[in-house]
């Protein structure tokens, strides 16, 4: 499995990004997918999750109400939507594949067996 991230970039404090992962080598419809993200001298965190069926979604506290994930399984792509950006989300952000999810989306990093290679947000005060 092959994940793609793209879309980051440097924007203002209030500004929306969209973040896009192609996944290729396995049937993108059966994958759980994940963002995370990992901000200079930090951890990386959970961001969002979708259900390998897009029916259930889950999101960080910290992102609630201004990140949405999305999927496409035609393009076989995953969709970070980021409105209301602040300069603390400013972070590499990664997207990640479940080869084996449950019906429900995962928030933690050991649910995940493939990573893409990560696109850099940054968010200027």
């Amino acid at each position: 499995v092959q994940l793609q991230a793209s879309g980051g970039g440097l924007v203002q404090a209030g500004d929306s990004l969209r973040l896009s992962c192609v996944a290729s080598g396995t049937t993108f419809r059966r994958l759980g997918m994940g963002w995370f993200r990992q901000a200079p001298g930090k951890e990386r965190e959970f961001v969002v999750a979708i259900s390998w069926s897009g029916g259930s979604t889950i999101q960080a506290d910290s992102v609630k109400g201004r990140f949405t994930i999305s999927r496409d399984n035609a393009k076989n792509t995953v969709y970070l939507q980021m409105n209301s950006l602040k300069p603390e989300d400013t972070a590499n952000y990664y997207c990640a594949a479940d080869t084996n999810p449950p019906s429900i989306p995962i928030a933690t990093m050991t649910g995940y067996d493939y990573w893409g290679q990560g696109t850099l947000v940054t968010v200027s005060s």
